[in-house]
């Protein structure tokens, strides 16, 4: 497998960072190198793959952050993407990041390495929350048994990883082999004679993931193993689960955890009276399904006026109408107007859809205090361990969508921004869930900033009016979700997900998270303003843009009766979907909009198509072909449900 061809430095040494999921590899990461890392997807995926100088290493190599995997016989694509960089790199060296707390889910990824003969050091992490636990690793006693070096750390605090430099150069592989059954280790004997030699020392852990029935190496083996040699290793599979009378892969990893529950029992104590504490008791209510409910609805009470009402209200406000209304605007116009001598360029920077006046506005004035002030709260739930029990507590009502409770976590992020909610159904394994969040959050998920409008304007009708609006767009959600599981191909995931202690977040910890976050979405998220801001301005340009208006009407004024005014708000809503529900704010102000009517809206424009960005967001992670079937199943779904509301409230009378 050429290493070049799948996005990994084919020149200069190596070294790869492996291990679980959320063990804080990419904290090491960035300890290793610094602030040189670039991010790139991987070649064939959208998994992101970051890779850095290591300043800190031994001839300064390149450092590579693969994806967090549970095993090398992969179930999801991130986990398919590390075995990939595994196999295109057979020379490099690893640091496997394992969880102190889970060392037996450590030791399983450290004896696969070991049967790919890879050359590696172990760096147990998290020694903070293990001590908390009342947990202890005997690391010296672990290094002498393993062969290879053991260093405990707390990453988020540099405990620990300043000896990496100076251990990397004592990487082994390590001592760590099951004893499998005599036709297992026959029929490995057979498979690595028809593997390529360049595989060396790892031929082995190839021929057990193929034995296992590892059908994600299938690309892998027609490139590089001849067909005679690929139909040969067939009949060896086959004839192994014959010689077994069971499952080879059940075989094979039932015999690697019986080795790894040998070397636990030497090496691993838990102080048992240590649970129990009052903070292990508040984590198990969190997760509660019926007491946890009263924390969720406390989170997102907390969440609002953190969010809603601060970065939304005030801080928006701050930056909207003083910074930006009051100095750069009015400055940017001046300058424009005695600078530039084309109008078409004046429009074009300060005009009603100008880069200046509405694309950065919107972007930096508007978006990013209201993100920013999410991301600081979802920093703290993530570091507080809330949201994996988040994830446990909807786990089962999120199967009936076709999900797993780790979906969860990109529909809590949407509430803050769409657009990096999508980008974040990454974690989610299978693309069938990842197709579905996507759906789900482009549908009726309301970010922040639209969310705020929106609440503004049901404060100006009943109570009635906001249990209609949200159970309309809860019911369409779960409805579409439904219906989505069993339409979309493909299967959901197991849901398998480690929920860490509860703790205090770290200052030091929410600055980074958040510095890094705040960063791309300066460089993912601000160009795909620009981009729709430029499109809304050629549309209005070529008179396009009011053709559309004068198209909308018909369907706004007879669908759903409102006034033909409100064509504009979905059309604006596009672009900005907060403005559109900003639009219906202005027309109920003027009295243009009753009760019914305003619920009505508020409904469609929740059910609305995503922002562009969210819609170029779409584009970019699920593909054109994707993200236009859903824009085309959303429009019709959202006004199709507005008539039906608006024609039952008109048929009851109701009033609101």
């Amino acid at each position: 497998m050429d290493a070049a061809a799948n996005g990994i430095p084919a020149h200069g040494p190596t070294v790869l960072l492996i291990g679980n999921p959320n063990v804080g590899k990419s904290v090491v990461f960035g300890r290793l190198t610094g602030r040189y890392a670039t991010v790139a997807n991987y070649p064939g995926t959208t998994i992101e793959v970051a890779r850095g100088r290591a300043k800190g290493l031994a001839g300064k190599p390149t450092l590579v952050d693969t994806p967090g995997t549970n095993s090398l016989t992969p179930q999801s694509e991130d986990e398919k993407v590390a075995r990939d960089i595994l196999l295109a790199e057979p020379g490099a060296a690893v640091i496997q990041v394992g969880d102190t707390k889970n060392l037996r889910r450590t030791l399983y990824l450290t004896l696969q390495l070991a049967e790919l003969g890879r050359r590696q050091i172990l760096v147990l992490n998290l020694q903070d929350e293990a001590r908390d636990l009342g947990i202890r690793v005997d690391a010296r006693r672990l290094e002498q048994l393993l062969g290879i070096p053991v260093l405990p750390a707390t990453a988020t605090l540099g405990a620990g990883l300043e000896a990496i430099p100076r251990r990397l150069a004592s990487a082994a592989v390590a001592r760590l082999q099951p004893v499998y059954p005599p036709p297992v280790e026959e029929a490995v004997e057979k498979v690595c004679a028809l593997l390529p030699a360049e595989l060396g020392e790892g031929r082995r852990g190839v021929a057990l993931m193929l034995l296992s029935g590892d059908r994600t190496l299938a690309g892998w083996l027609e490139a590089n193993v001849p067909a005679p040699a690929r139909a040969a290793l067939g009949s060896v599979r086959s004839e192994l689960d014959r010689l077994l009378g069971a499952s080879a892969a059940g075989v094979i990893s039932r015999a690697r955890h019986r080795s790894v529950a040998r070397l636990l029992r030497q090496v691993f104590t838990a102080d048992r009276a240590v649970r129990g504490s009052l903070r292990d008791r508040l984590g198990m209510l969190a997760m509660h399904p019926i007491w946890g409910v009263p924390v969720l609805l406390a989170v997102l009470a907390a969440a609002y006026v953190f969010v809603g009402w601060f970065g939304a209200g005030v801080v928006v406000d701050a930056v909207e109408e003083g910074v930006f209304g009051r100095y750069l605007n009015p400055t940017a116009t001046v300058l424009v107007q005695r600078f530039v001598p084309w109008g078409w360029l004046r429009d074009l920077l300060v005009g009603p859809y100008g880069i200046v006046t509405m694309a950065l506005t919107y972007a930096l004035a508007i978006v990013l205090p209201v993100v920013g002030t999410f991301f600081i709260f979802f920093g703290v739930l993530e570091d507080s361990g809330y949201l994996p029990r988040l994830a446990v507590m909807v786990n089962r009502p999120f199967a009936a969508l076709g999900l797993s409770g780790k979906a969860v976590l990109p529909m809590v992020l949407g509430l803050g921004c769409d657009t990096m909610a999508t980008l974040t159904a990454r974690i989610l394994p299978t693309r069938k869930e990842r197709i579905i969040v996507t759906l789900l959050l482009a549908l009726g998920v309301p970010c922040s900033a639209q969310l705020g409008v929106i609440l503004a304007l049901l404060g100006s009708v009943s109570p009635l009016g906001t249990l209609l609006w949200a159970g309309v767009v809860l019911a369409t959600l779960v409805g579409v979700g439904w219906a989505a599981a069993r339409v979309v191909p493909g299967r959901s995931a197991d849901f398998v997900l480690e929920v860490p202690p509860l703790r205090w977040p770290r200052l030091a910890n929410l600055a980074v998270k958040t510095v890094a976050r705040a960063e791309w979405y300066l460089w993912e998220a601000v160009p795909l303003f620009l981009a729709g801001t430029l499109l809304l301005f050629l549309l209005d340009r070529t008179g396009l843009l009011l053709h559309l208006q004068h198209a909308a009407r018909p369907v706004v004024v007879g669908l759903l009766d409102l006034p033909p005014e409100a064509a504009n708000s979905f059309l604006v809503g596009f672009l900005r979907r907060d403005y559109g529900a900003a639009g219906f704010f202005t027309l109920r102000q003027q009295g243009l909009l009753d009760g019914v009517q305003t619920v009505v809206s508020l409904v469609v424009i929740t059910l609305f198509v995503p922002c562009i960005a969210n819609f170029f967001m779409m584009v970019k992670e699920r593909g054109l072909a994707v993200a236009s079937a859903m824009v085309a199943f959303i429009v019709p779904t959202a006004f199709l449900t507005g008539a039906a509301l608006n024609a039952l409230l008109r048929l009851l009378k109701v009033s609101l």
